[in-house]
């Protein structure tokens, strides 16, 4: 089963873009041989880090979104603790927030247009007043 996933990850800040470039192609081939696919990536550049680690007080993010198994996203994290490189990392499953976020789109915006549960239960109670009238007034002129 495919999942959506967000790998972010910091190397060192003294490494050259092209040496970041095959850190970044070597994930991209090792996700696609366990049968993901990688959607995007982006480099969000270098920024100071919340506290030192391996003696490194800034740090080159880079995000890259993931498309596959689980099984992918395991030997991607196990390679990256053995890449020499790369300072941190985290990985997290963005499908299941993503739907969320998009049902909850989808209700604000019915709502938002006059379309929610409470205005359409109104226009429904309208529309069966609005039938009734006429048939009730037709016994009357009769």
């Amino acid at each position: 089963m495919n999942r959506t996933y967000e790998l972010m990850f910091i190397v060192r800040p003294d490494m050259a873009d092209e040496d970041v470039d095959k850190v970044i192609s070597t994930i991209d081939a090792q996700v696609t041989t366990a049968g993901g696919a990688v959607k995007n990536v982006e480099r969000m550049g270098k920024r100071r880090l919340a506290y030192q680690v391996r003696n490194f007080a800034d740090g080159l993010y880079i995000l890259i979104t993931i498309e596959g198994p689980g099984s992918a996203i395991h030997e991607v994290e196990r390679r990256l603790r053995v890449t020499e490189p790369v300072i941190k990392f985290i990985t997290v499953r963005v499908d299941e927030e993503q739907k969320r976020l998009d049902k909850v789109k989808k209700i604000r915006d019915s709502r938002r247009r006059g379309q929610g549960t409470h205005a359409a239960a109104a226009a429904e109670a309208a529309a069966q007043q609005a039938a009734a009238e006429p048939a009730a007034e037709a016994p009357a002129q009769a």
